[in-house]
């Protein structure tokens, strides 16, 4: 029986690379589904899939996560069409209106914070955040909500006798706990809503595993690690080309020293494609799945323990209710 695998935000970067690597292992067992809000680069996107795997099942479908009744369209399309769903990648994400802190990029550079700096973007970054239709915040509705409105209309297909179905969640780097304030849980006093959205989905994946482990649906989250994707490279879209063409170089330099640079898509989607090769029963649900790159370019999959302390509890009662 073909497995069904639905992917937010697959037409590009990471999301697009997951595609390729599950075809290139199995075209023929897959229904791929690329849920993606701008149909045109979708349609694109299922194009470059379908020259390199012209017998693949390649479906799209329209849907905007920061929009309520886009989810729920999309939800009540995915139930008409599949009688299950085995894999959920929750992928689509935004960094919207991002501010570059160029003093305290130079002086990081020279400092011992380099490292952690690109990796995490601590320090450098913040972004001005705006207010979607529904009157949500628009990152914390993009990257959270909407997912979480996903899965919870998808119930009917995810949690079904004898299925085993699998919620994976793209997570950052740039996911810090100082960012996070659950009284605060869209970040609207804040500058870091990105952050905040990404370590929010850290805590709601293991608050997803206390409810619905019963009912044999296992969530887990990934790191891609330091990624070059359009959304790095909007961070910074007043950069001249030849500064990037001189960063790349650094990058690749860092990378001997620390295995988080994977900098490439296909790189970043490793624990992606690896936790699809897994039995979710058998993972860790309070740990953070990080896609690395040794300095030699090979690939793995470590797990790493999500701090969280007391606030997954907190987070269920707060979206749950």
């Amino acid at each position: 029986m073909n497995k069904v695998v639905l992917v937010t935000g697959a037409n590009s970067g990471i999301g697009l690379a997951l595609c390729e690597r599950l075809l290139s292992q199995d075209t023929e067992g897959l229904q791929l589904c690329l849920a993606c809000r701008n149909m045109r680069r979708a349609q694109a996107a299922r194009s470059a899939l379908l020259a390199s795997h012209p017998t693949a099942q390649v479906a799209l479908l329209q849907m905007d996560t920061s929009n309520i009744f886009s989810v729920i369209s999309a939800a009540h399309e995915i139930k008409l069409r599949y009688c299950r769903l085995d894999y959920l990648y929750l992928n689509a994400g935004i960094m919207p209106n991002a501010q570059f802190d160029v003093k305290a990029f130079f002086k990081g550079i020279f400092s011992s914070n380099i490292i952690t700096m690109f990796a995490t973007g601590e320090g450098i970054l913040t972004q001005k955040d705006g207010v979607t239709s529904d009157g949500l915040q628009d990152v914390f509705a993009t990257n959270l909500f909407g997912h979480f409105l996903l899965i919870r209309e998808l119930e009917p297909v995810l949690c079904r006798a004898g299925q085993t179905s699998q919620l994976i969640w793209t997570s950052s780097s740039n996911a810090q706990r100082s960012a996070f304030n659950l009284d605060d849980i869209q970040h609207q006093r804040g500058t870091q809503p990105y952050s905040s959205s990404k370590y929010a989905s850290d805590l709601l994946s293991l608050a997803l595993n206390t409810l619905y482990n019963k009912q044999d649906l296992y969530s887990s989250v990934i790191c891609p690690g330091f990624v070059m994707t359009n959304l790095t490279y909007s961070i910074l879209p007043s950069f001249p080309a030849f500064l990037w063409t001189v960063l790349m170089p650094v990058f690749w330099l860092i990378r001997i020293f620390t295995n988080t640079f994977t900098l490439t898509p296909y790189n970043g989607a490793e624990a992606l494609f690896w936790l699809f090769k897994q039995k979710p029963e058998s993972l860790d649900p309070q740990a953070k799945y990080h896609s690395l790159t040794s300095g030699l370019g090979n690939n793995y999959t470590q797990p790493r323990k999500v701090q969280h302390g007391r606030s997954p509890i907190k987070m269920k009662f707060t979206l749950f209710q």
